[in-house]
């Protein structure tokens, strides 16, 4: 199986938002060389997570981890996003796809978040 990665945001009309996410990503690609790593948002920014799926799709890959680059599960979480995903499993049903819970949940975010307000 050929896994890639996904991190899924919001999206935004200041093109300044994206940098973290694009951050992370470079990472990503640093870490694990082989690994294929796209950003997709939800609204008002390219591509949504139907194309970037579809391009991973198209380049080989069949393992997708989608990680939702929310601090919580707020209602694009917990409504948009399984209900995309629901529509490129049945797009895709030879691909598996994994969704990680939203980052902000993660105690190792929590826990680094509050460290860094201590500062």
């Amino acid at each position: 199986m050929r896994r890639a990665i996904v991190l899924f945001g919001h999206g935004s009309r200041d093109p300044l938002w994206r940098l973290p996410m694009e951050t992370v990503a470079t990472r990503l690609r640093a870490l694990q060389p082989g690994t294929p790593v796209r950003c997709a948002y939800l609204e008002l920014e390219t591509p949504d997570l139907p194309t970037a799926v579809a391009e991973l799709v198209a380049a080989g890959a069949d393992r997708l981890t989608i990680v939702p680059m929310f601090l919580g599960t707020g209602r694009h979480a917990r409504e948009d996003l399984p209900r995309i995903l629901g529509q490129l499993q049945a797009a895709h049903p030879a691909v598996v796809f994994a969704l990680q819970k939203p980052v902000g949940e993660d105690a190792r975010v929590v826990e680094l978040i509050a460290k860094m307000a201590l500062e």
